[in-house]
């Protein structure tokens, strides 16, 4: 019954753009509020001929979460270091799913030895990402007029032994 994490193909487009759809109408209804200006934009490049683009993209890394063969949830991560979609589906909340997705990226992230993710997160949902360990940076519009919590997190190379090699050498956190 656990969740498994696997690479995202073109041919999960469509079930991850309803996905998409559905997080963004119902999770993220408090930072829309049902504002048509608002949720049409952010909608307005959720279809699954773009979703299965950017799952093709060899410059981003897609992956989804499902659960006996049920897709629960999605992450888009860019080579540029953008945490560009982190999504779970509405009735998956608070199940370890998104907290699975965003280790999963991570670890794509070190090993492309990016050291420093960002993102731009829904108020609603930028609590989520500072009890992983992303400062919130204040508030920046986003591309589809929503005011968003710009995040970001540094990375260590080996989360494990990160804070004991820091220590090695001074008593500073940096």
């Amino acid at each position: 019954m656990g969740i498994d994490i696997r690479k995202a193909a073109p041919t999960d487009a469509a079930a991850a753009c309803a996905l998409l759809r559905r997080s963004i109408e119902e999770v993220c209804e408090p930072d829309h509020r049902g504002r048509p200006e608002v949720l049409d934009a952010w909608l307005g490049n959720k279809t699954p001929a773009t979703v299965a683009a950017w799952f093709g993209s060899p410059s981003n890394h897609a992956i989804v979460a499902e659960r006996d063969g049920e897709l629960l949830g999605l992450a888009l991560l860019t080579q540029a270091g953008k945490l560009a979609l982190c999504y779970v589906e509405p009735g998956a909340l608070r199940s370890g799913v998104g907290r699975a997705l965003l280790a999963a990226v991570e670890d794509q992230a070190r090993a492309w030895e990016i050291r420093k993710l960002h993102l731009h997160s829904p108020e609603s949902c930028a609590s989520f990402y500072e009890r992983h360990g992303y400062a919130n940076a204040g508030i920046e519009k986003s591309c589809f007029g929503l005011e968003c919590s710009l995040m970001w997190k540094k990375l260590d190379a080996d989360p494990a032994a990160g804070a004991a090699a820091r220590k090695r050498f001074c008593n500073c956190s940096e």
